[in-house]
């Protein structure tokens, strides 16, 4: 597409927009000091579906109404509850629904799945992940290596980013799987790198897990509802995300983890730690002290799923099966390529992007390279002119432009607004 500089440009390609009317689903904070809101923060927190009130709010009826009985008369019982999200979230991984589950958050469920895959034996003990990792990833795997006996300054292997650009590069992640050929028990790496904003390539990962008989587990936090996924195809053994970055499940919303139908079907006497949830449901209320399982992913459940937590997460899967993950992602595609456009006609030698241009979801990770500005300023500026966005150090304003809710004249305005940032003194 042939992109110009102006509000007309913008205002006119979001008429021709058809996913432009989604935006009316959503709640978007509202007009401070006489300013519209311009919110790209989706890969933080996600904005509130206006279904998700409807979905709330009739569970708190039901529970009124019905207390305990809720469960089975409901008008979305509570016991089978978890089972809604099962086809959206299938759609979104690109998996059979018996390999997904909606259940806790995020690293909840990574120690969880590292419990049943992460089986150190002799010399095989290590563990791969991104340098960049996000700092709870890193905290999960250094625990359960610890839990193991082992020493994280050892087993704790680190895939470094290229030095001068800070992407993730495939050949040095190949040469770090062989210079400890025989000793990674896991890769554990993310779809999207939180940091940079790196769309990696996880079929590759898979692959070349498999050649080097590692596990491979993927932290999907910044990956699903951002960019389509093929996890049967690609054969990760297990994966896990939260639901309140682009999935809009609101803040804390119940997460969910996918396990490779390979691992399916087991009899829960394996690693895997048992709660009642994870009983076959036929039988759970009848509690015997002997433990049947469940059915695929589901086995790994341990409690019943936070009815309320959960509801805003159906009403954001509702959204996303009407809007296609497909469509979504090409006008992601030309939101960051407008975005980025605009930044390199406006601001060239003042803000670059450490984002890969060829390789990104919805988010651009900016830094200020201007030495005469500081990066920190500016973001506080952007801030003061309501643009909602988020900093991380050293240097990274990071900024979302979602193709859900965001539009055209979201990106320019941005450009805008980041215009008159850079300009004030």
């Amino acid at each position: 597409m042939t992109f110009e500089p102006t509000r007309e440009f913008a205002a006119a390609r979001d008429l021709a927009d058809g996913l432009g009317p989604f935006r009316e689903r959503f709640n978007l904070p509202p007009p401070k000091d006489g300013r519209d809101s311009v919110y790209l923060c989706g890969h933080s927190l996600g904005l509130q579906p206006k279904l998700a009130v409807q979905y709330v709010e009739q569970e708190l009826a039901d529970w009124a109404q019905l207390g305990v009985e809720g469960h089975y008369r409901a008008r979305r019982p509570w016991l089978p509850y978890h089972r809604l999200a099962t086809p959206g979230l299938a759609s979104l991984c690109g998996a059979e629904e018996r390999e997904v589950v909606a259940m806790n958050t995020l690293t909840v469920n990574l120690h969880l799945l590292m419990t049943t895959f992460y089986r150190p034996d002799g010399r095989r003990n290590k563990v791969v992940i991104e340098s960049t990792a996000f700092p709870s990833d890193r905290f999960a795997v250094t625990s359960q290596i610890r839990s193991h006996g082992y020493d994280p300054g050892e087993a704790l292997l680190e895939w470094q980013p290229d030095a001068d650009s800070e992407e993730l590069l495939m050949a040095d992640l190949e040469r770090l799987l062989g210079e400890h050929a025989g000793e990674i028990a896991i890769l554990l790496l993310p779809g999207v790198q939180y940091y940079n904003g790196q769309l990696l390539d996880m079929q590759e990962i898979c692959r070349l897990g498999r050649r080097e008989g590692c596990v491979v587990g993927l932290d999907l936090a910044h990956a699903i509802g951002n960019v389509p996924l093929s996890l049967s195809a690609w054969g990760p053994d297990f994966a896990t995300w939260c639901s309140y970055k682009y999935l809009n499940g609101g803040p804390g919303a119940v997460g969910g983890a996918f396990v490779h139908s390979r691992h399916l079907d087991a009899d829960g006497g394996g690693i895997v730690l048992l709660g009642w949830w994870g009983h076959d449901e036929a039988t759970r209320l009848r509690m015997a002290p002997t433990f049947t399982p469940a059915r695929g992913a589901e086995l790994w459940q341990l409690s019943n799923p936070p009815i309320l937590s959960l509801a805003p997460v159906l009403a954001s899967l509702q959204i996303f099966e009407e809007a296609g993950i497909d469509r979504l992602r090409e006008k992601s595609l030309e939101l960051t390529d407008y975005l980025q456009y605009l930044l390199e006609e406006r601001f060239s030698g003042q803000v670059g992007s450490i984002t890969p241009r060829g390789a990104r979801g919805c988010q651009l990770s900016l830094v200020v390279q201007d030495a005469e500005l500081d990066a920190r300023d500016v973001f506080r500026r952007l801030e003061q002119q309501q643009v909602t966005a988020d900093w991380r150090e050293p240097n990274v304003i990071r900024v979302a432009p979602v193709p859900l809710y965001n539009s055209f004249g979201d990106v320019c305005e941005f450009t805008q607004r980041l215009g008159a940032a850079l300009t004030r003194r």
